[in-house]
């Protein structure tokens, strides 16, 4: 099942106290990126982050789930309607995830 256009929305604007936020549609989901660095998706309506130290830190009791079969484990976001939740958690995440490569 592919995630919604108005999911993504909602997503987004949830995260709007947040710089530098973008996403890239890819097969029916959407990849969120934050300072340039893949920070999570949506992934058939569920908001999903990468599993970081300071991810799970912030989220001890989170539930970890498959964005796609054969994919790797990510943290699902439950509390997604506390802003500053959000806000604090993309910040505690940026500086543990690489920058994307550079294409050649």
């Amino acid at each position: 099942m592919a995630s919604t256009k108005e999911y993504l929305e909602y997503v987004l604007e949830q995260l709007s106290e947040l710089n530098d936020i973008s996403y890239r549609a890819m097969m029916g989901e959407y990849i969120i990126y934050y300072h340039g660095r893949v920070i999570g998706g949506i992934y058939d309506d569920r908001f999903l982050v990468k599993n970081t130290k300071n991810a799970r830190a912030l989220m001890p009791d989170v539930s970890m789930e498959l964005p796609y079969e054969g994919a790797k484990e990510m943290l699902l976001v439950e509390d997604i309607e506390n802003k500053a939740f959000l806000r604090d958690l993309f910040e505690v995440m940026v500086c543990e995830l690489p920058m994307p490569r550079k294409k050649k």
